[in-house]
């Protein structure tokens, strides 16, 4: 049954701008949301989607203009008072706290409490398991967030938010770190939640999951106002993209035509305990490779095992016949292989140094002259990249931490391209980047390949993997279990294997 919209709005935003150090992040917004609606927030990094939530939120007052909620003028100063608005969210990056347990997290200011003032842990954990379930997600309440994959900890971020009983959710990226079954139970509890009245804002970059799961939209580019589309299911593809970006998006997975030469990488019986188990595979010069499998199958692992980040109880891996003998990333990296990482802020990049800094960390060779950095030689090297990759960023000097997470995430990419690797390791590489970025980043991909590098590509977004790869490695519970080339392979063939399927497919 379609879900039925009231036609008061829910919210309502009316000429809100926004400046930082006089720079128009927004400019004059106004639309409205529906009640019980699916309202997805596009554009570009950089478009003002964040700006605008995190004023709905209360992390940041509105320069001028006004929010209405339920048809009143609301001024909202904080996530406390955003609660009492009934308003919920899930950023994309987590604000969980990783030496505390999921229980912990899920009920943090909100403890149930006994009689005589302590926390009534047995209640909390129950009720924890029991939000879970109501997400399709098995949750152990006493595990310590830092013991969590991303993914999983992205579930709990899902589960705390819900379990306040919010009216208007908002959801970030929400399925950035989800597998394709993840998103699935995802999409299941959004509309059980809709069919409750609730409503959400919907903020994401795949295009296939805009369409499957919104009811309307508001497009946003360079901090205006650009479009509302009432009927989001029924508008066409080509018209969204060209709203988003300002022009028609003929192709986003670029044509590449590679002759792929002799193996140049290969692993063999890799193993990590309890994560990988027997690994073993080929890359070829000028290949790229997929890795696909739900998450927790054992692709990230297998990544870290062969970048030195996770200790191999067995398993050899040869570079152009030679065996490589890797104890640490430093020993990756002097070996010629790049790994840019699932988790960004935690693993690939320094938040406090600068985007130069962040460049050139890995490729400090490039940039001495006598054994001193050359620093003309660092801005002319960092300054090429910004370019290439149409990195937005004031100046080379800023810190990472100041940019969006779509330009924080071309900064690792642009780190991993200085250091002139031979294999390149890509682990969610289009993760929280817009439409017109990602087409970019593919092409960056198609460019490695035929300059006779190998490409690892870890995706959980199928689409991306049938566009990108040549051929697709399937794991399934930390083992390598299929192999498929590009013509052979289907999401529905790719799921199969993924999800433990013996036989043959069809």
């Amino acid at each position: 049954m379609e879900p039925q919209f009231s036609e008061t709005p829910i919210v309502e935003f009316r000429g809100i701008s926004k400046a930082f150090s006089g720079v128009k992040a927004l400019s004059d917004i106004s639309f409205k949301i529906r009640r019980g609606e699916v309202h997805c927030l596009l554009g570009e990094n950089g478009a003002g989607k964040s700006t605008l939530i995190k004023i709905l939120t209360g992390v940041l007052r509105a320069d001028s203009g006004e929010v209405l909620i339920n048809g009143q003028k609301a001024v909202v100063t904080d996530i406390r008072q955003a609660r009492q608005f009934g308003i919920g969210t899930v950023f994309q990056e987590n604000s969980l706290i990783p030496h505390m347990s999921v229980a912990e997290n899920i009920f943090l200011t909100r403890e149930p409490r006994l009689k005589n003032g302590f926390i009534d842990y047995k209640t909390m954990y129950a009720q924890s398991v029991q939000w879970g379930e109501r997400l399709g997600v098995n949750l152990d309440p006493r595990s310590k967030v830092r013991d969590l994959s991303v993914a999983e900890q992205q579930i709990v971020e899902i589960v705390k938010m819900f379990s306040q009983n919010p009216q208007i959710v908002i959801l970030d990226e929400p399925t950035s770190a989800l597998s394709d079954k993840e998103i699935v139970k995802l999409f299941d509890i959004v509309k059980r939640m809709q069919a409750q009245g609730v409503t959400f804002i919907y903020i994401s970059h795949r295009m296939e999951e805009i369409r499957e799961i919104g009811d309307s939209a508001t497009v946003l580019r360079d901090g205006q106002y650009i479009a509302s589309i009432d009927n989001l299911r029924e508008t066409d593809m080509n018209q969204i993209i060209t709203y988003i970006v300002g022009r028609p998006l003929d192709q986003v997975y670029p044509p590449r035509n590679v002759e792929i030469g002799e193996v140049m990488f290969e692993v063999q019986n890799l193993s990590v305990p309890k994560l990988v188990h027997q690994v073993s595979f080929q890359l070829h010069r000028g290949e790229v490779l997929g890795f696909s499998g739900l998450v927790g199958a054992g692709r990230t692992e297998t990544a870290k095992a062969i970048f030195g980040a996770l200790k191999k109880s067995e398993g050899q891996i040869f570079m152009e016949g030679q065996e490589l003998h890797i104890k640490s990333p430093f020993d990756a990296i002097r070996s010629g292989i790049g790994f840019l990482t699932e988790n960004r802020k935690e693993e690939g990049l320094f938040l406090e140094k600068s985007v130069s800094w962040n460049t050139v960390s890995a490729s400090l060779k490039k940039i001495k002259t006598h054994g001193f950095l050359n620093f003309q030689k660092e801005r002319t090297l960092v300054s090429e990249y910004v370019k290439t990759l149409k990195i937005k960023v004031p100046g080379i000097d800023r810190a990472v931490k100041y940019l969006s997470g779509g330009n924080q995430q071309k900064v690792v990419f642009a780190k991993w391209l200085s250091a002139g690797s031979k294999v390149y390791i890509f682990d969610e590489p289009t993760r929280g980047i817009d439409v017109g970025a990602k087409s970019e980043i593919y092409a960056i991909i198609n460019q490695l390949a035929e300059n006779g590098n190998g490409v690892i590509v870890i995706s959980s977004e199928l689409p991306e993997v049938l566009g990108v790869c040549d051929n697709i490695a399937i794991f399934h519970e930390g083992k390598l279990v299929r192999t498929l080339g590009k013509e052979e392979a289907s999401q529905e063939k790719i799921m199969y294997y993924a999800m433990g399927g013996q036989k043959e497919y069809g």
